[in-house]
């Protein structure tokens, strides 16, 4: 195995906007404080390389940014709205907003990231996109994508996922994506990481991995928070207008890789606001985990004694992986966000809630932040008065299904 050159906590790098942020580039090594790196057989190392020079490439181009920001505000919809919940803060006694990542193009954040790694596989002269997915929005995202941009493109989904998620299979298949069932391991999100990462080695000088979260080997957690970094940039300047030029208290996002914290993060990290991110109980890779190494990326994993990968069991398909990405771990080790859990029936409470409330059905994986906020309403963790920014990282059109067979299952029970 191997990683790129550089001493741990290296941070000489940093581009021009981010330099002095807690949330900076990485150093040269890819790395976040101890985390992070790249951890790839030698056969992958010259593509992550020629990755960064890519992006990096990419993303200091006045002309790639622009035609970025273009799709994204006429294709994706952007900017997304920050939303009030006027019912829901009466009932809980604080001010709560929404980021309303669920009114993107496709349902999700996820088009942020891919959108952008789909524009950079064209500059690099690749034809075909690779993709993994839990919940289904980032193939969705990525299948959207390659339609738009005449590329071919292969998602691949464990078995269990593609069952409790089959809408979006189906999705991706219309919009023209080649569907891969991964029937190794737990049939989830970790395995349909192996699954595209083996495909990527076979395929890599025509086809580009979009990999869907801040995890894997350097570049792609940087890259992706880059990426979705306009989720937090946006709320920022959102919140400040509605707040009277000030930051809201706590800032609270669901993680599973964590895409959408991170980008929530980055736009509120050199603030005084609180960082909250939620992970499912069934995994808190932060809680329960220890430092090793998955998937390229040296982060917080769940692992048993002898150093093997556990499980993660999540009723979100979004949420159960074994870890988390490798700059969420840095800033739980340096104390700047703290990372709490919620049970699955916190979750369906919450999923409840806010569309009993506000009328609005959250992701599942959405509705663990919700769950953190209506647990900790009125304590000292978040007391009455408090202003609260939720990222809605998506819609629940996709869990309604599985929502609906799990509380007629406890009917019948």
């Amino acid at each position: 195995m191997s990683r790129g050159d550089g001493d741990a906590g290296d941070d000489r790098g940093g581009d021009a906007g981010d330099r002095g942020s807690l949330m900076a580039r990485p150093g040269p090594d890819g790395r976040f404080g101890e985390f992070g790196g790249r951890f790839v057989p030698e056969s992958l190392m010259p593509a992550c390389l020629e990755l960064e020079k890519w992006f990096d490439d990419a993303w200091s181009d006045p002309a790639f940014r622009s035609e970025l920001d273009g799709l994204l505000r006429h294709y994706g919809g952007r900017p997304t709205p920050v939303t009030e919940c006027r019912r829901l803060s009466e009932r809980l006694r604080i001010r709560l907003l929404l980021k309303r990542e669920d009114l993107a193009h496709t349902g999700s954040h996820k088009l942020n990231n891919v959108v952008g790694q789909a524009l950079l596989t064209k500059r690099m002269g690749k034809t075909r996109m690779i993709a993994e997915t839990g919940a289904g929005q980032h193939g969705v995202a990525s299948a959207t994508a390659a339609a738009l941009f005449g590329l071919e493109c292969t998602v691949f989904m464990g078995e269990v996922d593609t069952k409790r998620q089959e809408l979006n299979v189906f999705r991706m298949e219309l919009l023209g994506a080649e569907v891969r069932s991964v029937i190794s391991g737990s049939r989830t999100l970790k395995d349909a990481v192996n699954e595209a990462m083996r495909e990527w080695v076979a395929c890599v000088e025509t086809t580009h991995y979009c990999l869907g979260s801040v995890m894997g080997p350097h570049p792609f957690p940087y890259m992706v928070r880059q990426l979705q970094s306009v989720v937090g940039a946006e709320a920022r300047a959102q919140c400040r207008e509605r707040l009277a030029g000030s930051d809201p208290d706590v800032v609270v996002a669901c993680v599973g890789g964590g895409s959408n914290a991170a980008g929530t993060f980055a736009g509120f990290v050199d603030t005084p606001a609180r960082l909250i991110g939620v992970e499912a109980a069934g995994g808190a890779a932060v809680t329960n985990g220890v430092p090793g190494v998955l998937h390229g990326m040296y982060s917080r994993l769940l692992q048993d004694e002898v150093g093997q990968i556990e499980e993660a069991q999540s009723i979100s398909a979004g949420l159960d992986y074994p870890g988390l990405g490798p700059e969420h771990a840095h800033l739980a080790s340096i104390g700047r966000a703290e990372y709490s859990s919620a049970t699955d029936d916190e979750v369906l409470d919450a999923f409840r809630l806010l569309s009993r409330t506000e009328g609005i059905i959250p992701a599942l994986e959405s509705a663990h932040a919700l769950a953190w906020v209506a647990r900790n309403a009125g304590t000292a963790a978040l007391p009455h008065g408090s202003t609260v920014l939720v990222t809605l990282s998506g819609r629940g059109d996709k869990d309604v299904a599985q929502v609906r067979e799990i509380l007629a299952g406890r009917r019948d029970g």
